[in-house]
């Protein structure tokens, strides 16, 4: 789509406003409107100016003034708003050089795939997420010195089921996966999510209920490196925002629910050259030695991985033993134990592997570099997987259960961890020293030193009878 085709667009859908949108560090959608007059060819040739020092981790205020560049290929209309409004992901620039910002994450994934074509390995690299999210009924929480709680509401909530007026067919811990109506009170509202997906421009696959009381996913079809950062943006927002139009609220937090399943995003992955599935082979499952370097990749990079495909606190409460999050740094064929898994497939062309680990917490594009970096150190360095463990993990006896690596129980060791391993990501200033830098600093001040210098109502339960 050109910026004419974007124009032509905005005129036949009566469109009155413009919405540029870009990504955070952290995952966060900003945006900013514009009333449908100023859309013509500068602003894609020039982008709109704005205050980058209001960012999370971006500019200082003596050098505030930054460039966002809509993306033409990006646009759709928005479901939601009530003037017809017409969304653009943007790429963000800064000005006084004209580059791509090097703090900026559809960027830095921008980088990583130009990255990728150097070194003649590929030229695409595919990406198919599945984000797991909650739908509650409500939510109430408060940190205070005085206080500390939360309180999460929902029907289907298997300790609601003494309330007055219940009706029962409550969803039971680890119980939730594909129940019909009436345990499954979120089809219809599934059903809406879908429809406005559609709308905005996703091609949606599939839709169900997920292992946890009032858990669901909704699966889309996979896309290209960039495309594949925009959907999982544009998901969280339609399910955001048709749950609140319902008077429900969304939340993609991993771990919301204490004894029950925690929400992650699966990554399906896959690098290409000239329209042909580098990792279809005729070795272990199928795959191509490429593909196995590639899991070596990953493998070895794991859990300096994590510090962006689990970037909160909260993370780590879902990658824990007995909730089926991959705790281990292992490959297998068909195995949801394993953290890459090689699912079936028909056809060398969806010849793939799923990495299991990440959750969408954070910045997508992140994630996707992250794991494309990785995959293409394994391949130039011929980075051996190992053997598959074709065993449930979880049931592995405690001694062989040591002999294979684990991922991070935290995010502080994640971080500790990208301290020590990143000179993958630098290469070819993909990811900058200075972004690691800042983006380190600020999970350690903003998420983990909050998290560890308040107590938790378990610790009065624990000790304060001490």
């Amino acid at each position: 789509m050109t910026p004419n085709d974007v124009i032509k667009m905005a005129k036949d859908n009566g469109v009155q406003f413009v919405d540029l949108l870009f990504g955070d560090m952290f995952g966060i959608l900003q945006h900013f409107t514009f009333p449908v007059s100023r859309l013509d060819a500068a602003m894609f040739a020039d982008g709109m100016a704005f205050d980058g020092s209001s960012i999370r981790g971006w500019k200082g205020i003596e050098k505030s003034d930054m460039i966002m560049k809509p993306d033409p290929e990006s646009a759709f209309l928005d479901p939601f708003r009530t003037a017809p409004t017409l969304n653009l992901f943007c790429d963000i620039i800064e000005p006084r050089t004209g580059q791509l910002y090097d703090r900026d994450p559809r960027s830095i994934a921008k980088n990583a795939l130009a990255y990728l074509k150097t070194t003649g390995i590929g030229d695409a690299a595919f990406f198919g997420p599945e984000p797991e999210f909650f739908i509650f009924d409500g939510i109430r929480y408060e940190s205070t010195p005085g206080r500390a709680f939360y309180e999460i509401v929902a029907g289907e909530a298997p300790w609601t089921s003494g309330d007055e007026g219940s009706l029962g067919h409550k969803v039971p811990f680890k119980f939730g996966y594909a129940p019909t109506a009436p345990l499954d009170t979120l089809a219809d509202l599934r059903d809406e999510i879908v429809l406005n997906l559609a709308k905005m421009g996703l091609t949606p696959e599939i839709h169900h209920h997920e292992v946890a009381t009032s858990q669901c996913e909704i699966g889309v079809q996979f896309a290209a490196l960039i495309k594949a950062g925009d959907q999982v943006h544009k998901l969280k927002y339609a399910v955001k925002n048709t749950s609140y139009k319902h008077g429900k609220t969304a939340t993609f937090m991993p771990k919301p629910l204490f004894g029950d399943n925690g929400s992650g995003m699966h990554v399906h992955t896959s690098i290409w050259k000239d329209g042909k599935n580098l990792f279809a082979g005729d070795g272990y499952a199928n795959m191509s030695k490429t593909a196995l370097w590639a899991i070596g990749g990953i493998l070895k990079h794991g859990r300096s991985i994590q510090a962006f495909s689990n970037s909160c606190v909260n993370s780590y409460r879902r990658l824990v033993p007995g909730y089926e999050a991959p705790v281990n740094l292992a490959y297998s064929a068909t195995n949801r134990s394993a953290s890459v898994r090689i699912p079936y497939v028909q056809g060398d062309k969806a010849r793939r592997f799923e990495f299991r680990c990440p959750d969408s917490s954070g910045s997508p594009y992140l994630t996707f570099a992250a794991m494309l970096m990785a995959m293409i150190d394994g391949i130039k360095n011929q980075i051996e997987p190992g053997q598959p463990l074709d065993k449930n993990i979880y049931e592995l006896p405690p001694e062989e259960l040591k002999k294979v690596p684990s991922t991070c129980y935290s995010l502080e060791q994640a971080i500790e961890e990208l301290e020590k391993d990143k000179a993958w990501l630098t290469t070819g200033d993909v990811f900058t020293d200075e972004f690691i830098e800042t983006y380190i600093e600020y999970k350690k001040s903003a998420e983990i030193a909050p998290v560890k210098l308040r107590p938790n109502p378990v610790e009065f339960e624990l000790y304060f009878h001490n």
